[in-house]
């Protein structure tokens, strides 16, 4: 019976968990929060913080006693305490040098730059004197900034111009350990992440999907889809270059996973990492779509064992999509089981509920949930993990000032940029409400001004939404109703409900009507109207 250490007690560790106990091994887990996910699921569970790398020795040793054949995480950034222990147990693994470079995003870009794998140019800043006296002065922007050893795009952001770089350098330098910040070009094109065994130099690429990267200056994940819709010539020629970093940066023996940029002048390498992917593809995409448990294989590595037969054994399409909300506070979710039925769902992830304060995502860690639906084309896969986002709902507390303040701030990042500008412009000449908001009735529906328009087509928020499905949705869910503008009606709402559901889609349409009824009944109405 094998024994092996997994570090990371969360969702991404389960898959980890439950495949070690079904192969009967022993399994230690260890995290730095007794209440997390799976700390049960294990035969023991170490609490430790897992930066700690000399406490995760000593507790590794403790159990070597008995027999210990290997460590693994998958998921977190912690594979330099990984390679930690196993190096000084003589453990299956990398060396500590070599996770350091999968780590350091500053070691990482020397050793691509070093091997010849594509990648950006690249500077770091420690903080002492003006960043900007960094960059030559041919360097052409946009640039992307980012701590050097953080992960879930935490601290990144895109900068288009000098002004912005002395801001983003700071935020960055709060998210590094290290205190540091690495300055790099960014990189246009679509881009792919990647998983990969790799046993005794021999590289085994388990799945490339195309990622989905919304709101900028920042880079937020909201889903994969896996495999990638990319040609079988290119998808070789991304796998290739995905390798060479591999090899550059020292992994052969365990797993990786690679972030590529499919550039006008090729991939190129954004990041590697000494581990499986977080994300859901590891642990769920890929094994839904191939049939193949890349977890295990990387764990029969992990314990010096071969990884085992990866050919795929079926070929479908995974979805995985995110959930994510407009700051405020959670009143209460909606949809979540009846979204659980929906024919293609295979998992639904939730990471809030009511009474926690939520906000816009401006990294990977700051979303609220995902859904992952598998089917036998893109199509069925994409539209069902749509569907199922489209009948969830997280319903925020209403009259809650961030809410209102954030509704009422433009924003790079509406719902919906792509109206037309006549159906902006019809919004913006629009009044924010109409008659006296003292003689609306309580109890009653909510009335809302109609948007000559508003059905126009191809147009779609980040659920793949309407626009005018958005607005039908908050009404049916929030008991508003359109009505003719030229009804002379006694009050009734207007661009102040369109510009919510221009800013943020249907939540912030349900959060408009929720705050005009709780308005009503504790006579605030002019405090929302203004």
């Amino acid at each position: 019976m094998k024994s092996i250490l997994i570090l990371g007690a969360g969702v991404m560790q389960v898959p980890a968990i439950r495949i070690a106990r079904a192969k009967g091994w022993r399994v230690i887990v260890a995290d730095g929060n007794p209440e997390a996910l799976a700390a049960g699921m294990g035969d023991r569970f170490e609490h430790v913080d897992l930066k700690d790398r000399d406490r995760l020795l000593e507790i590794a040793r403790v159990h070597a006693r008995t027999g210990l054949d290997g460590v693994f995480t998958a998921g977190t950034d912690f594979s330099t305490s990984v390679a930690w222990v196993a190096e000084h147990l003589g453990l299956p693994g990398i060396s500590y040098q070599t996770a350091l470079r999968a780590t350091d995003k500053f070691l990482m870009r020397e050793a691509f730059l070093r091997a010849g794998v594509p990648s950006p140019f690249f500077v770091s800043w420690t903080g002492a004197g003006d960043p900007l006296t960094q960059l030559p002065s041919d360097l052409r922007f946009p640039l992307v900034i980012k701590p050097v050893d953080n992960m879930g795009a935490r601290g990144v952001r895109r900068v288009d111009n000098t002004s912005e770089v002395r801001a983003a350098c700071d935020s960055a330098m709060r998210l590094s350990r290290s205190s540091r910040v690495i300055i790099e070009e960014y990189m246009k094109g679509p881009e792919l992440s990647l998983d990969a065994v790799v046993y005794r130099g021999e590289v085994t690429v388990c799945g490339i999907a195309d990622r989905h990267i919304f709101f900028p200056p920042h880079f937020v994940e909201m889903g994969h889809t896996i495999p990638t819709a990319l040609d079988g010539p290119t998808v070789r020629e991304i796998e290739a270059v995905f390798v060479a970093g591999i090899h550059a940066l020292g992994i052969d023996n365990g797993a990786a996973k690679g972030d590529i940029k499919l550039t006008a002048s090729g991939p190129m390498v954004g990041e590697i990492a000494a581990r499986l992917s977080g994300g859901y593809m590891s642990g769920w995409t890929f094994p839904l779509s191939s049939g193949v448990e890349v977890t295990e294989a990387a764990m029969n590595v992990a314990v010096g064992l071969p990884p085992g037969d990866l050919s795929p054994t079926r070929h479908r399409t995974t979805a995985e999509r995110a959930l994510i909300s407009i700051p405020g506070v959670v009143g209460r979710l909606e949809g979540v089981e009846e979204a659980r039925q929906l024919p293609g769902i295979a998992e639904i992830f939730l990471r809030t509920g009511p009474g926690e304060t939520v906000k816009f995502p401006t990294n990977n860690v700051e979303k609220c949930g995902n859904v992952i639906a598998v089917a036998d084309t893109r199509e069925k896969s994409v539209a069902a993990a749509q569907r199922a986002l489209s009948m969830m709902r997280i319903r925020l507390r209403p009259l809650t000032e961030i809410t209102t303040r954030y509704l009422a701030t433009d924003s790079v990042n509406e719902a919906f940029p792509e109206i037309s500008e006549r159906l902006r412009a019809a919004i913006t000449r629009m009044p924010s409400f109409i008659g006296d908001p003292s003689r609306a009735e309580p109890g009653s529906s909510v009335p809302i001004l109609d948007l000559p328009g508003a059905d126009e087509p191809g147009i779609a928020d980040w659920y793949g939404m309407s626009f005018a499905e958005a607005a039908r949705q908050a009404c049916t869910a929030a008991d508003g109703v359109i009505v003719p503008s030229a009804l002379e009606a006694p009050f009734a709402l207007g661009s102040i409900f369109w510009r919510a559901i221009l800013r943020a889609g249907g939540q912030a349409g349900v959060y408009v009507l929720d705050s005009m009824r709780e308005a009503r009944r504790s006579g605030r109405t002019r405090e929302l109207l203004g």
